[in-house]
């Protein structure tokens, strides 16, 4: 496909060619473009050759490799779905943006910020999508919140309080998860790209200036905290070289502020909690999501008449955040509008965890 033709499909027109590379999350990525009508699962790559073998028998895969080049090369395909240790997003992308494919990506969109831009401007050059899996966003709670920040229910938001919180759930302690190489980071550039983008989504894409942060990895280095104990037990010494705690504040272009906590593993009561509490000067918010709880997670606190008051609206979030986001992708790429989906807002996140980072290195506050 060229770099110059925009892609638009009409009725009479092939399916858009997908190829996914990775055979983790990409099983999820699979599933998508194997169930869209207006895509085929053309192609997948994976190192492991047993299981690559198996998921191109179960989604009906004509092409497998062990290598993406291979499907970064092949003039057939349209899209290159990215769903790989993150230290491989940056190549990976580049090359298919400078293909001229389309290119869907896990999160986070890279390990530093230099290397997001890179992603970006090799999207704006050759014209085609850059888009994250950021999933959760599309949760019906997150939305509500949105549109009651837009209404000015809250009144301006001066502080926001953003959270995700594991007791136990260091993943993969003897994977990519924990080489500082390959993933670029522990918790905060795990967990944060969700965290971080819902709240941006929903308070209207403010700007971080400036970000002070601290990181610790105690936990794990002392043997706990593993999400399956049985690859790592407590007090041995295998290699953890990333954070599990990351606490940052972060001070924004509106004059507002953020404060965040993000922890793979602590010796605490919080167990696979996520929270959002947005202060407004006419009202507050919190949605607090417990164990991946979809019902009942949005609450709303304010004053009335000199009464204080707590309402929780009725809200309810599919367990399909993964499916949508890949399925809005598919509709962006048909639409032919393919300027607007660059990667933007996904490259702010990324400056943000690389300001952390930085931050908690330095042992100061640093500006973006």
């Amino acid at each position: 496909m060229s770099n110059s033709k925009e892609l638009i499909l009409t009725a009479e027109a092939p399916k858009l060619r997908a190829a996914v590379v990775g055979l983790g999350m990409g099983t999820a990525h699979m599933k998508a473009f194997y169930q869209n009508p207006q895509t085929v699962l053309a192609a997948i790559a994976g190192k492991e050759l047993e299981r690559l073998a198996a998921l191109a028998k179960e989604f009906k895969v004509e092409k497998t490799a062990a290598d993406w080049q291979e499907l970064v090369d092949d003039p057939t395909i349209d899209i290159i779905s990215i769903a790989t240790p993150n230290a491989l997003h940056h190549p990976i992308a580049v090359a298919a943006l400078n293909a001229g494919k389309h290119v869907f990506c896990e999160k986070p969109l890279a390990i530093t910020a230099e290397q997001a831009e890179e992603m970006v401007e090799a999207a704006k050059a050759n014209n085609r999508i850059l888009e994250v899996a950021f999933n959760y966003r599309r949760r019906a709670d997150i939305g509500m919140a949105r549109e009651l920040v837009a209404s000015g229910k809250l009144g301006r938001v001066y502080h926001s309080r953003i959270s995700w919180k594991r007791r136990a759930g260091i993943p993969g302690l003897t994977s990519w998860f924990t080489s500082a190489n390959l993933a670029g980071g522990g918790a905060a550039i795990d967990l944060g790209p969700h965290i971080i983008d819902s709240l941006f989504y929903m308070l209207g894409e403010p700007r971080v200036v400036a970000v002070s942060a601290v990181t610790y990895g105690e936990l794990g280095r002392a043997g706990y905290g593993a999400m399956d104990n049985s690859n790592y037990t407590q007090g041995s010494a295998g290699e953890f070289q990333v954070e599990d705690l990351c606490s940052a504040l972060l001070r924004l272009d509106n004059g507002s502020s953020v404060a965040l906590e993000i922890t793979w593993a602590s010796h605490a009561v919080d167990n696979e909690d996520i929270s959002f509490e947005l202060l407004g000067v006419d009202s507050g918010l919190r949605i607090f999501i417990p164990r991946y709880a979809t019902e009942n997670t949005l609450s709303l606190f304010g004053d009335e008449n000199g009464k204080q008051y707590t309402r929780k609206p009725k809200v309810s979030s599919t367990g399909e955040g993964h499916l949508a986001v890949i399925n809005e992708f598919i509709e962006h790429v048909v639409s032919g509008d393919f300027a607007s989906h660059a990667g933007d807002y996904a490259l702010h996140r990324t400056a943000i965890i690389d300001a952390m980072y930085r931050s908690a290195k330095a042992g100061k506050e640093v500006t973006l």
